[in-house]
């Protein structure tokens, strides 16, 4: 099961991959970036919101080193443990 850290702004790091989680209509959807640096602009990817588990393939599959997958959860959104684990 694959274990993901809960987004705090501030603490992300170069290379770290942050899905934000948020509702549109009736499903759950993401947006994945990728952290450039400290104080720069995010990289996306791809621009358009998916599905949760698109979402966190996509983030596994950019992911190098000690990086991590941070998840941001929108107001209302509420992690499902289908997608693994949230510390």
């Amino acid at each position: 099961m694959a274990i993901y850290r809960r987004f705090q702004k501030g603490l992300e790091k170069p290379g770290d991959m942050v899905i934000k989680l948020y509702h549109s209509g009736d499903e759950i959807r993401g947006f994945v970036r990728k952290v450039t640096g400290r104080g720069r602009d995010y990289s996306v990817f791809p621009g358009e919101e998916m599905e949760p588990a698109a979402a966190l393939q996509i983030a596994r599959s950019h992911l190098h080193g000690a990086s991590e997958i941070l998840i941001e959860l929108s107001e209302g959104v509420e992690w499902d443990a289908r997608w693994g684990a949230l510390r």
